[in-house]
């Protein structure tokens, strides 16, 4: 009985700590082309986002920037949380070799909004990335 109750506690941790987990904008995340993954991960008390996979395309215009490697590659570099839940870093671009001020927000605890300018407040994008794991 006593191995029943034990069981029964590690299923109940197991199923409370699953939403915590989705709500989190740390795991793995396809951008909305399916061309790019990324692994985002607590670094230096903040949030970075390495890339765990490319298509052929991605990796051919990353090539072409002379980024050689593009799986390893930090897109997500330096956030930092504030008050709102929303991160506040660097985006790096490896097409053009250079990254800019951006910020990301969990919309939904599989969609993760990505914007940013490349200059100021002019030439603003933003993208949805959607929660693989």
């Amino acid at each position: 009985m006593s191995r029943m109750r034990h069981l029964a506690a590690i299923a109940v941790c197991a199923l409370t700590a699953t939403p915590a987990a989705a709500a989190s904008p740390f795991g793995v995340w396809s951008n909305p082309r399916g061309s790019l993954m990324i692994r985002t991960t607590a670094c230096n008390g903040g949030l970075c986002g390495a890339i765990v996979w490319a298509n052929g395309a991605a990796r051919a215009d990353a090539r072409e920037a002379g980024v050689a490697h593009l799986i390893g590659t930090q897109l997500l570099r330096n956030y930092r949380a504030d008050a709102s839940g929303t991160w506040s870093g660097r985006f790096y671009v490896p097409d053009m070799g250079r990254s800019f001020p951006s910020h990301l927000k969990l919309v939904a605890p599989d969609r993760l909004k990505i914007s940013g300018c490349l200059i100021r407040h002019y030439f603003c994008r933003s993208q949805e990335w959607h929660r693989l794991q």
